[in-house]
Parts: structure tokens; sequence; C-alpha cells
């Protein structure tokens, strides 16, 4: 059980190592990371319901998987392939619109979920 345990802890270790470096070493990780903030912050400041939280959660999870994946496989192609090769582009490329897909679509589902209560927020605020 104790073994069990340890290499737990080293899994869980070694899976933030690799969020470091994705924090430190991708510049879209940032615009992730105060886009996941602004979200959340709105939906507490919205008062939305467990599964509006719930969707948007999962939707920002799945960006920062595509990113995250994204990382992986461009520095796994760097490694491979050092010097220009029109097939490593394409796997960068593809890799890169995944990310793009999953941003495009939580900004639409971010839309649906939190435009009608923030502008019923804000009308209220000023007194509309």
């Amino acid at each position: 059980m104790k073994e069990f345990i340890n290499s737990r802890v080293k899994a869980i270790r070694y899976a933030l190592t690799g969020w470091r470096h994705v924090i430190r070493t991708q510049r879209n990780a940032w615009i992730h990371t105060l886009a996941s903030i602004l979200v959340i912050s709105l939906g507490v400041w919205l008062h939305l319901s467990l599964n509006e939280f719930a969707i948007l959660i999962l939707t920002i999870a799945i960006v920062w998987v595509a990113e995250f994946f994204n990382t992986a496989v461009e520095t796994l192609t760097d490694m491979v392939s050092p010097d220009y090769n029109q097939l490593a582009k394409i796997s960068k490329d593809v890799s890169a619109a995944a990310v793009l897909i999953a941003a495009a679509a939580s900004v639409i589902i971010g839309i649906l979920i939190l435009g009608t209560p923030l502008v019923i927020k804000i009308r209220m605020l000023s007194g509309n």
C-alpha cells in the first residue's frame, strides 16, 4: 500500500511539473489562465447554477487539455525533427488548430451561459 501511495505522489509531482512547464513556457497559457479566472469569477458574481458551472468548468478543462497536448506535440516534434520538415510543421499546425477549436467553442459556450445573466446584472446595476 505504501508503494502505491508513493507512486501516486510521484505521478502527481510529475503532472505538476508539466503544468509549471506549460505556464512558464507557453504565452497562450497566460491567456487561458486569465480567461479561466475571469469566467469563474463572473460565474460566482452572477450566481450561476451548479449545472452552468459544471459546463463552464468542463469547457475550461477542455481548453487546458488541448493546450497541454499541443505543448507535448510541439515539444516532441521539435525533439525528433529539429530541422525544418513539412510533416513536422503539419503536426504542430494541427495540434495548434485543436487548441483554437477548443478556445473558440469555449468562447461561444461562455457567451451562451454568461451573456444573458451578465446583461441583466449590468442593467440592474445601472438602474435600467
